[in-house]
């Protein structure tokens, strides 16, 4: 019977399994709540509303009252914040309080993780999902650090996230890119 020595005590682990973020944004709900006002608007409309020009333009108010509102409402609550996930798979980011839209990248497809200081929303044209062709995709829920991520395929995804020093670092030492200057 072998025994294994005594002294032998695990390798330390060198990063955390699962590493998450998250980034707010907390002037989202006012676009959201002139969305809920539309609703209420064609809600009132449909049971208050005059009808003394006829049903047609009132069900049309009505209905384009409810749909500008619900567009409005959902695509403005979907950008309220953003959880970013790096594990030794790849990186997850959820939108929104039901996680939609979604992204997931696997970190063999990483050739270079980045800290980018500043991601503002006007450099990329706004709040959201954002794609600008010369310079790649990007989930900006805010002003402020990001992580900058350069495919295999020469893609670059950038996206919002407190704490994203610790995002790529976590990425590099997952896929194995040391600690060079970003």
């Amino acid at each position: 019977m072998t025994e294994a020595p005594q002294g032998d005590a695990p390798a330390p682990q060198i990063w955390p399994p699962v590493w998450t973020g998250r980034a707010h944004n907390r002037m989202q709900w006012l676009p959201a709540a002139a969305g809920a006002a539309c609703m209420a608007l064609g809600i009132e409309l449909a049971v208050e509303g005059p009808y003394t020009s006829g049903l047609a333009p009132l069900v049309m108010s009505v209905v384009g009252c409810v749909a500008v509102g619900l567009l409005v409402l959902f695509g403005t609550v979907a950008f309220t914040h953003v959880r970013v996930t790096v594990d030794r798979e790849g990186l997850y980011v959820r939108c929104g309080h039901i996680g939609v839209p979604r992204r997931r990248i696997p970190l063999d497809q990483v050739s270079s993780a980045d800290l980018a200081p500043l991601v503002s929303p006007r450099t990329w044209g706004g709040w959201g999902y954002r794609w600008r062709p010369e310079m790649g995709t990007a989930v900006v829920v805010r002003r402020g650090p990001g992580v900058v991520l350069v495919l295999g395929t020469g893609h670059v995804f950038t996206v919002t996230v407190d704490d994203a020093e610790g995002a790529v670092a976590a990425i590099r030492q997952w896929v194995g890119l040391g600690s060079r200057a970003g």
